[in-house]
């Protein structure tokens, strides 16, 4: 059984997540900005509400540009896998969240995922 809550501010950017029967993936695409505080707080609201222990897993391949609020929601996420002991995975970061995270001394921290997330939203 697969959950959508998602938030979208426009059609070309967004946070969407969705639970399936192994993972919880947040897929982050287009700008990711401050303009997606809502969507970011709403994402953030169900990853720490949930009751499953199934990893989280951020698909980042579509996201063209994240600036430092971007950066702090993928960290929360990771943090509160680390607080939960929960497994966190990027899947195909692009080019753009990957020298980001180099940036702020993140790169490498978080694991890759090696698999696509099932039933890809955005």
């Amino acid at each position: 059984m697969d959950i959508d809550s998602s938030s979208d501010p426009g059609p070309s950017s967004g946070i969407a997540s969705r639970t399936t029967d192994e993972a919880t993936v947040l897929t982050l695409w287009g700008e990711v900005d401050a303009a997606l505080r809502e969507a970011a707080s709403d994402a953030m609201a169900a990853l720490a509400s949930r009751v499953s222990a199934h990893p989280i897993v951020l698909d980042t391949r579509d996201v063209t540009f994240i600036d430092s609020s971007g950066v702090a929601f993928i960290l929360q996420v990771y943090m509160l896998g680390q607080e939960t002991g929960t497994s966190v995975s990027l899947y195909q970061p692009s080019e753009a969240v990957a020298e980001v995270l180099e940036m702020v001394g993140m790169g490498g921290r978080i694991p890759l995922a090696e698999a696509e997330p099932a039933g890809r939203a955005g």
